[in-house]
């Protein structure tokens, strides 16, 4: 399975270039190292590398007004690859892309990253918009 942890300039620019004042949910897909290893020679599991992110990354998260609506442990792979094997997956919603823009270019946001990338072995983050919930799945509104 390739690793995929932060986005490469290409995938930023196109997130950057759609707009910017509407709400988002990022989709989140994540897969742990069993052993994370710091820079420093620190060895501690994947696991508890992503749980400093989120300690060190939650007030700057709070601070542009994003919230966690969805959080699961994914079981099974029903359809897909079998070897996209997740340890968590969740949905954020931030109020506007703006607001993410700002938490990832934040200081204190940045400082964080260096325990997401530890800990994680390969991730998918996606940017959805919403749609109305009425007329049922397939329906785009």
């Amino acid at each position: 399975m390739p690793n995929f942890i932060d986005p490469n300039r290409e995938q930023f620019e196109r997130f950057k270039a759609l707009p910017r004042d509407e709400p988002v949910m990022m989709l989140n897909l994540v897969r742990f190292h069993d052993q994370a290893e710091y820079p420093d020679g620190e060895v501690i599991s994947g696991r508890e590398a992503y749980a400093r992110y989120g300690a060190a990354s939650s007030p700057v998260f709070a601070k542009v007004g994003g919230e966690l609506v969805w959080r699961g442990q994914p079981k099974n792979v029903l359809i897909g690859p079998a070897d996209e094997q997740w340890d968590t997956a969740f949905i954020a919603r931030y109020p506007t892309a703006s607001a993410f823009l700002a938490m990832v270019t934040d200081p204190v946001y940045r400082e964080a990253v260096k325990h997401r990338q530890a800990a994680v072995r390969t991730s998918r983050l996606i940017r959805m918009g919403e749609l109305p919930m009425a007329g049922g799945f397939a329906d785009e509104g």
